[in-house]
């Protein structure tokens, strides 16, 4: 999952929010540097990217896209959730996603002093980008995915992977339906 899911599955705890949210730019298994509750939202992310990436569901759309993206289908699926995500909001929460997004980033603003280097850089461009709630459209999802594919070491090709979620859009939005519900769930009893 990316940025908007897990911000969404940490629920109403700050400061697992906050963990949930660096839980990519943290490495090892050190994370005294932060406050338990962060600490704990580190784990949760990594938690739930494990749970991810062996759901059969998610599987099947990685396969999908394997053959024209290699190594970044995973990237790529996650993306394309958040924008399911975005897109389905209120079958998943009573409060309006623009709303969700508003408290999130003033929440991580002023929270920037205890993220990584690479977060704090991100973070100003997130916000003023509106990168969360440009998951909902699908050219807000191409910008995103153009933009980790400049940032990408290797040819990606990942500007183009709207075409194929366009393509597929049912069955990767069924994936998604059949995912998500389960992957609530998988949090609900991780806390």
């Amino acid at each position: 999952m990316n940025f908007l899911a897990h911000l969404f599955l940490s629920g109403n705890d700050d400061e697992l929010k906050i963990g949930n949210f660096i839980g990519d730019f943290v490495k090892g298994r050190d994370l005294s540097a932060y406050p338990a509750r962060v600490q704990d939202g580190i784990r949760l992310h990594r938690s739930i990217d494990e749970y991810t990436d062996s759901h059969p569901m998610v599987m099947n759309s990685k396969v999908r896209l394997r053959p024209s993206y290699h190594k970044y289908s995973p990237v790529i699926v996650d993306m394309f959730y958040d924008h399911f995500l975005a897109s389905l909001w209120d079958n998943y929460s009573q409060m309006p996603v623009e709303e969700f997004i508003e408290e999130t980033h003033k929440l991580l603003s002023s929270r920037i002093n205890i993220m990584p280097e690479r977060s704090r850089f991100m973070l100003p461009y997130m916000i003023n980008g509106n990168w969360l709630l440009g998951y909902r459209e699908l050219s807000g999802l191409q910008r995103s995915l153009a933009g980790m594919s400049k940032r990408s070491r290797f040819q990606s090709n990942m500007e183009y992977a709207t075409t194929d979620l366009e393509q597929d859009y049912e069955k990767y939005k069924l994936e998604f339906q059949a995912f998500f519900p389960e992957l609530i769930k998988f949090v609900r009893s991780y806390n």
